[in-house]
Formats: structure tokens, C-alpha cells, sequence
């Protein structure tokens, strides 16, 4: 009788701290009772799904290049990019900008995945029909959507651009000492938030609620993460902050944030160095851009990466941090490169 009381009450203690500490809330689903309103344009996927998107640069029937552009860690697809409508007319870009699944007003995806941000791109794409090839381009933690396409839909891509690319420390194609080297280089919080992402995801939502220890210095705005350029950057896009910021957590945390350390660092069913190059007769060209002075992605696996896969150009900017798209230059840069390589 006794060890039956214990077991009954060993049963609802781990119950109770399940649904207490461990379950994350369920999300308030945009258009929902109660929920956030629906503000954006949105397509409705195959699954049931919302995608919330925002177009511009030229007509997509008169663009000669139409780029989707994938907004990374914390971000939506208000994110505001210095393309000068000069640049936009010369080059006749269409730019469409999406909110990854649970972010801004997309719906969140119970079991989004690496895989699953692919087709997302695909499907957005042919529901507003732009044709049989279109541009990547991954900011950030959103590269990892494109390092999806172009494993999953290359057939789809007429060309790419990895900006400050994530990277995944328990990739196997990176030796083993490299990527620890890189991983300590982190701020030690971090460097628990990515490994408890990694190896306990059922773990995520409550370490990153718990009040003992710092769970993730980006999330925390801990200023020591950014490099004296990203100092500078930060001040000026402080005085005209993007649109939209407020709605991107807005159905909830742990369908954005906190998932996305959960894909993002999880096991992969491929790494980089297994994808084989999109464009064998050159018809189009993969670019990976990386700040020399980035003190959130590790400049030394990128540069791995680019070494493994030659048919990648690497440029690797030696006074540039993790913020350099918000660079004018830069920005027309990175554009004019991938249009024109």
C-alpha cells in the first residue's frame, strides 16, 4: 500500500512538473479567439498552415530577378535591408520577405524541422507564382532554411547568398577539436543554451524561463556579443528601428526562439559538405559572406565550410561584423554579386 502511495505521488510530482515547467504554453495562433489579429497578406499551405509575407522592389512580372529573403533569430519579415530603390530599378529585383513559422504572423509548425523550411520556401514561391527558379538569401540564423533548399530544392534556385550563415557546432563534417574551438569562443551562456538545445531539447523552454543562470545573451540584449562595428551599427539602426519588432514573438516564444535553437542545433539529417553543387554549368553561383570580426558566428567554420565546398565563393570582410548587410555597401555588394556571378 505504501509503495503504491509513493508511486501515485513520485507519478504526479514528474506530471505536475511536466505541465508546470517543462511544457511550453500552447501558442496564441494568430486569428485566433484571442489571439493577435491578422494584418499582413498570408498564403495558405498544403498543410493547413499560414505563411504572413510583404513584397517589394519591382512587378514580379517585370523583374528580371525575384530574391526571397530569410529573416533570421528574432527577426520577421519587417526586417528593413538598405537596397536603395536606385539598385532595386537598375537590376529590376521583385523582393519577397516571409515570416518563418511561428514568427510575426505565420503559424506555428508543431513539427517544423530543417527539411520543413525548404518546402515552406517552395510553396510560398509557386502560391505566388514566381516561377520556376528564384534567389535565397539566409541572414544569420535563417541560413539554415537555405542550407535546406539547397540539399532539398535545388532544382528551385537560381542563385544564393548565406549572410553571416548559422552554424551548427555538431555538424559531422567539422573536426571535432575546430568545433569545440569555435563553441568555447561563445559567451559561456551560450554555449549551455546551444548544448542544452542540442542534447536535452525537452529542456529548452524551461531553461530559458528559469531566473538562476543566463540562458542566452541575444535574447538577454547583453551588448558584449557584438564587435566595436556592430557597436556602431547598432547605434545608427537604433535611431530608426524596424516596423513591425513588437509582433515577432507575439504567438509566443518557444514557437519561434525557442524552436528555432531546437532545429537549428538539433541532429540534421545531412551537413553542409554532403550537398552537391546546385549549378555544375555555372548557370547560377552560391555566396557565403562573413564578417572577420563576427563575435556570434565563428568566422573559422564558415571559412571550413567554403574550403570543403569549392564551388561556394567565400568572402570573408576583414572590419565587418555580424550586422554587415545593414552596411549600404555591403549590402549592394552582396545583391550585385548574386545577380550578376
Amino acid at each position: 500500500m505504501i509503495a503504491q502511495i509513493v508511486v501515485a505521488t513520485t507519478v504526479g510530482v514528474l506530471g505536475w512538473a511536466y505541465l508546470a515547467l517543462l511544457k511550453p504554453p500552447p501558442p496564441k495562433v494568430c486569428g485566433s479567439p484571442g489571439g493577435p489579429p491578422v494584418t499582413s497578406p498570408r498564403v495558405q499551405l498544403s498543410d493547413g498552415r499560414y505563411l504572413a509575407y510583404k513584397e517589394g522592389g519591382v512587378a514580379k512580372e517585370k523583374a528580371k530577378h525575384k530574391i526571397i529573403i530569410v529573416h533570421g533569430f528574432d527577426s520577421s519579415k519587417d526586417l528593413m535591408l538598405p537596397i536603395s530603390q536606385d539598385l532595386i530599378e537598375e537590376l529590376q529585383i521583385y523582393i519577397l520577405q516571409y515570416d518563418r513559422a511561428g514568427y510575426g504572423e505565420s503559424d506555428p509548425h508543431p513539427k517544423r524541422s530543417v527539411k520543413s523550411e525548404a518546402f515552406d520556401v517552395e510553396e510560398l514561391a509557386d502560391k505566388l507564382q514566381l516561377g520556376p527558379k528564384f534567389y535565397v538569401l539566409g541572414l544569420s540564423m535563417g541560413a539554415y532554411c537555405v542550407w535546406s533548399c539547397l540539399k532539398y530544392i535545388p532544382n528551385r534556385l537560381a542563385g544564393v547568398a548565406l549572410v553571416v550563415p548559422f552554424v551548427n557546432y555538431w555538424w559531422s563534417c567539422y573536426p571535432s577539436k575546430l568545433s569545440k574551438e569555435a563553441l568555447r569562443k561563445m559567451l559561456s551562456e551560450d554555449q549551455r543554451t546551444f548544448r542544452i538545445a542540442h542534447y536535452a531539447p525537452w529542456l529548452v523552454h524551461w531553461w530559458m524561463n528559469q531566473k538562476w543562470f543566463r540562458a542566452l545573451s541575444m535574447k538577454e540584449g547583453n551588448m558584449a556579443i557584438f564587435s566595436p562595428p556592430d557597436l556602431e551599427m547598432v547605434k545608427q539602426l537604433s535611431s530608426a528601428p524596424s516596423p513591425g519588432q513588437e509582433k515577432v514573438r507575439q504567438q509566443g516564444e518557444f514557437e519561434c526562439l525557442y524552436r528555432d535553437l531546437i532545429v537549428g542545433f538539433g541532429s540534421w539529417d545531412f551537413a553542409p559538405t554532403d550537398i552537391k553543387n546546385p549549378f555544375p554549368d555555372n548557370e547560377g553561383s552560391v555566396h557565403i559572406w562573413q564578417g572577420y570580426d563576427d563575435r556570434i558566428i565563428p568566422w573559422e567554420l564558415n571559412r571550413y565550410l567554403a574550403a570543403k565546398l569549392r564551388w561556394i565563393q567565400y568572402h570573408e570582410i576583414p572590419n565587418a561584423g555580424h550586422l554587415l548587410i545593414y552596411n549600404d555597401s555591403y549590402c549592394e555588394t552582396i545583391l550585385r554579386k548574386l545577380f550578376t556571378s
